[in-house]
């Protein structure tokens, strides 16, 4: 019989408890072939001694020995399978590292086609062949190739893994049902796999919307880090361009200054060196008429001496020099002069640089509002929440818990965690107020000092013309003129609070390096007493400058 008749008819070959090549094939007195192995197993797990495929009953259990006939047969059917994979494993590839092989193969064991879940083995393409062929195989479940096939197999009752402990949330097989899960919820491997496999295709949809959405988040990030770098970029090139035309402005300034020093001191060497040329030019005359004298005073004839003397007698005309001084050019002042007009100069640019630098924050106008709740018994505020006044009586008004009791002052309604904001306050009119921004947080019912260490960063007027900054300890500010109305910036992730002044575009102090922790509120104090002083007032922004 040939190889291929012999796979083909290789059916009277399985043992229909098994289904797999009979190992040791029985015969009982039925005249059906079993595994000695199966066929023990199964009496042993029954009362009864039946055989498994007619059902006939044995009322003592027989005695089994091997089918020689049977044996042959299939050994001659497993040598035949054998050649048949040696001849076709050099068309098939070898197993890789990391490939499951066939469990079947001898010696290059080949990459796996199939693994079979009933057989517990994976088959490369000949030794598979049986599973396609044979009715008794093609009942088994063949699933890609997987390895640990024992993994599959319920450790304590030695039965396939089928159906699914809802209770549990675990794999168990049929005896596990009856036994160690007795009236738990199961169903089949294949609907929880389904419902599972749904689960993860909603997991997944929604890892791959995580994913998008922080691709998207990246794409904003380096959006925004380029936005960064041109206004870095930007403000870089405009910084080599101030200070180039800074470095020119005193090179140009120190030429100027060493042209005129050198044209003073000209000026004085000429006027010496023709005093000098003018003193050695009557030097020469005199000596001149020293010689004549001389000469006319060793004459032995009277008559020469007496026609000469008259017109030697005198010294020849000079110059009187007894006044004559070279004075020194003044070179006091020359140097303070110079760099007075050099800081004109720069104050000139300062003034463009800080025109410019209002203007782009300016860009954060926030429209702020004063928060009634927060305001303190003696301010009276405006309809709009635009103005504060100090009022001279204190107010019955609820005590709120956000409401200041001893620091006379309002928060804006507005609260910023993040980005930059800008606010303006009319300040014109007013001997004293104080301006900034305070924490969230800040302690609203006891009198505390308005410094960063309590939750405020702001600047305030006394006595009409005693400009502070309350810092950890108070800064003096020396002001060119006195604001008529300040504007204040908040740069929440870089830590800067600055205030400026509108009309004149003058920085006025800068709190860097802030650790805000909390939201921040603008803070605003008019401090003046009595209903007629004037408020202070919110702005919108002219961008005017």
């Amino acid at each position: 019989m040939s190889a291929g008749s012999n796979l083909r008819s290789a059916d009277q070959f399985l043992c229909s408890i098994c289904l797999d090549v009979f190992n040791d094939p029985v015969t009982t007195p039925c005249g059906h072939n079993f595994c000695k192995t199966c066929i023990t197993h199964y009496w042993d797990d029954n009362v009864l001694y039946k055989c498994p495929i007619c059902q006939e009953t044995f009322y003592t259990r027989p005695k089994l020995k091997v089918n020689t006939f049977i044996r042959e047969m299939v050994s001659e059917f497993r040598r035949e399978a054998q050649q048949k994979s040696s001849s076709s494993s050099s068309e098939q590839q070898a197993a890789e590292p990391g490939e499951v092989p066939c469990d079947v193969c001898t010696g290059t064991r080949l990459k796996a086609l199939k693994s079979c879940l009933v057989c517990l083995a994976s088959y490369c393409e000949t030794h598979l062949e049986p599973h396609l062929t044979m009715s008794g195989l093609k009942r088994h479940q063949l699933v890609e190739p997987v390895e640990n096939l024992e993994d599959r197999i319920c450790t304590k009752h030695d039965k396939p893994l089928e159906l699914f402990c809802k209770t549990d949330q675990t794999c168990v097989c049929t005896l596990c049902s009856v036994l160690d899960h007795k009236f738990h919820k199961f169903v089949p491997l294949r609907e929880e796999y389904e419902g599972k496999k749904a689960d993860l295709e909603k997991t997944e949809a929604e890892i791959q919307q995580m994913i998008q959405k922080r691709r998207l988040k990246i794409q904003e990030i380096k959006e925004s880090l380029k936005i960064s770098n041109d206004a870095a970029d930007r403000e870089k090139a405009e910084g080599v361009q101030v200070f180039t035309d800074l470095k020119e402005s005193v090179e140009r300034r120190l030429k100027e200054f060493m042209k005129e020093m050198e044209d003073k001191q000209k000026t004085a060497e000429k006027q010496a060196e023709d005093f000098i040329k003018d003193l050695e030019q009557e030097i020469c005359e005199l000596k001149k008429r020293s010689s004549e004298v001389e000469q006319l005073s060793r004459s032995e004839d009277p008559l020469h001496l007496l026609q000469r003397f008259s017109s030697l007698k005198d010294a020849p005309p000079t110059k009187n020099w007894t006044e004559v001084r070279v004075h020194p050019p003044s070179y006091e002042g020359t140097v303070v002069r110079a760099v007075d007009q050099l800081e004109k100069n720069l104050r000139e640019k300062m003034k463009k640089l800080f025109e410019a630098e209002l203007r782009r924050i300016q860009q954060f106008e926030a429209d702020v509002t004063l928060d009634p709740d927060t305001a303190h018994p003696r301010l009276i505020l405006s309809d709009d929440g635009k103005e504060a006044y100090h009022g001279n009586v204190k107010k019955n008004r609820p005590e709120y818990p956000e409401r200041f009791s001893h620091c006379v002052c309002v928060l804006g309604e507005q609260s910023f965690s993040s980005g930059r904001f800008y606010f303006e306050v009319q300040v014109k009119g007013k001997t004293e107020w104080t301006l900034g921004v305070a924490r969230e947080s800040v302690d609203r019912k006891q009198l505390t000092a308005l410094t960063p260490e309590n939750g405020y960063w702001t600047v305030r007027l006394r006595n009409g013309n005693m400009y502070t900054a309350l810092y950890y300890f108070t800064v003096q500010l020396h002001l060119s003129s006195p604001p008529k109305k300040v504007g204040v910036f908040v740069d929440y992730e870089e830590g800067l609070v600055s205030f400026h002044d509108v009309d004149t575009a003058a920085h006025i102090y800068s709190f860097t390096g802030c650790s805000f922790k909390d939201k921040l509120h603008p803070f605003f104090s008019p401090n003046n007493k009595g209903i007629y002083y004037a408020p202070l007032i919110i702005c919108p922004v002219n961008q005017t400058v």
